[in-house]
């Protein structure tokens, strides 16, 4: 199974899912393949944000390897779910990809913990570390329930 996470730079939000994800996943004997991407392209290349790296260190999970990649139409073709952090980030995509867009592929992460309430994962970027921790622990929360519905109950295709 691939999995796509996906925020507006790829540096704070998406970067951190694509690394709790991936862990959860192998701890759980799964192969599945968890990337990151970006909708504004403004930070290709370059590492998750140093307090995600830093979040991310201080609960097991080495992210300082990822590169921020811009999010392209052919995602819709490579993984099985896109999961978006936020609403305006999903609007974004539909820009991006056009008609490739696949609206049953996408979701909202924070849906797998709230479902139908449409809720955003804040950005943390413009504040302090604590913001950083808050959006680690939402999305440690979200990938929790992403294992559990689809390895644990063996419904592994999306």
């Amino acid at each position: 199974m691939n999995i796509l996470m996906v925020c507006l730079g790829n540096i704070c939000r998406s970067p951190l899912a694509e690394g709790i994800l991936q862990h959860k996943a192998w701890k759980a004997g799964l192969l599945w393949s968890v990337e990151s991407a970006g909708t504004n392209g403004y930070h290709t290349g370059d590492a998750p944000h140093r307090l995600s790296q830093k979040v991310a260190s201080m609960n097991g999970i080495d992210i300082c390897k990822q590169r921020s990649r811009r999010f392209r139409a052919d995602d819709f073709e490579k993984f099985d779910k896109i999961y978006a952090m936020a609403g305006d980030v999903v609007v974004e995509m539909k820009s991006i990809a056009k008609n490739k867009f696949d609206p049953e592929k996408v979701e909202l992460l924070l849906n797998e913990l709230y479902p139908g309430k449409n809720m955003d994962v804040p950005d943390p970027w413009y504040g302090p570390e604590p913001g950083y921790h808050d959006v680690y622990k939402l999305i440690d929360a979200a990938c929790d329930s992403i294992i559990n519905k689809y390895a644990i109950t063996n419904k592994m295709r999306f």
